[in-house]
């Protein structure tokens, strides 16, 4: 049995069947289910599958940093934060700007000024009060933008990590995405137990490719121990492609987190 919850995006697995499908045998095999944009998917039938939503994007546009985006991020997280306690969904997800088609930024920044940190983190107070009011919690992810986020602020775990741990609300989590990390960073056990007591959900991916574990070059059983070592006992989610059979890509993660 994994010394962690494990669950895997519907979206990015079984892309031919239903989303509702896809959750029920995800529970089947028993993984909880993580999903993207919720408006895309009939909710009735999602709950009638009785499967456990681990973490769901907790917003629909929006940004940390521009006034109408701001605006725009806390209304439609307050509206995703009903449809997240409707589902039981554990986690609400955020990122530093709304993302387009691609994973593209809707408003790309290439430069982040300390204003704009500042504005962020204000931002960020203001959710995690939201999510306290609303029952909710709210994970900031962090992102690559070598590869599949050009554009996008605060992107780096670094970024996601000063952010959170500057709030330090335990409504408002790390959700560390160590493929994102990976291209970004590196450095993936010593990123860990540094964001350790912020982190609300680990997120895995290999590199290159994005596919499960084990048809890359990160060496995720070593993660997995290092992991369990240093008291983490979270959720961890596939966040990827199969490179084959599905249930094969989910057998190869569910071994690689077994420790």
């Amino acid at each position: 049995m994994s010394s962690f919850p494990l669950a895997a995006c519907a979206e990015m697995i079984w892309r031919d069947r239903p989303i509702d499908w896809r959750a029920a045998r995800l529970k089947e095999m028993g993984f909880g289910v993580g999903l993207w944009n919720w408006p895309d998917h009939d909710l009735a039938r999602l709950e009638r599958t009785g499967a456990t939503f681990t973490i769901m994007n907790g917003y629909l546009r929006g940004d940390l940093v521009d006034d109408d985006g701001i605006a725009e991020l806390l209304a439609t997280a307050r509206e995703t934060a009903a449809v997240g306690r409707r589902l039981g969904v554990q986690r609400l997800n955020l990122h530093g700007t709304g993302l387009g088609p691609g994973g593209l930024p809707v408003r790309p920044v290439e430069v982040v000024t300390g204003a704009m940190w500042l504005k962020a983190r204000d931002t960020l107070c203001r959710v995690a009060e939201m999510a306290e009011a609303e029952g909710v919690v709210f994970t900031l992810e962090n992102l690559n933008r070598a590869v599949d986020h050009p554009g996008v602020p605060f992107a780096r775990a670094e970024d996601t990590l000063a952010l959170v741990a500057a709030v330090d609300h335990p409504r408002l989590r790390l959700n560390l995405d160590l493929y994102h990390a990976q291209i970004g960073e590196g450095n993936l056990i010593d990123l860990c137990r540094r964001c350790l007591p912020w982190i609300g959900e680990i997120q895995v991916a290999d590199v290159p490719g994005r596919c499960e574990p084990g048809t890359g070059e990160v060496d995720w059983p070593g993660v997995a121990r290092a992991l369990k070592t240093m008291g983490y006992a979270g959720p961890v989610g596939l966040e990827a492609f199969a490179s084959g059979e599905p249930e094969a890509a989910l057998a190869a993660f569910r071994d690689a987190f077994t420790v």
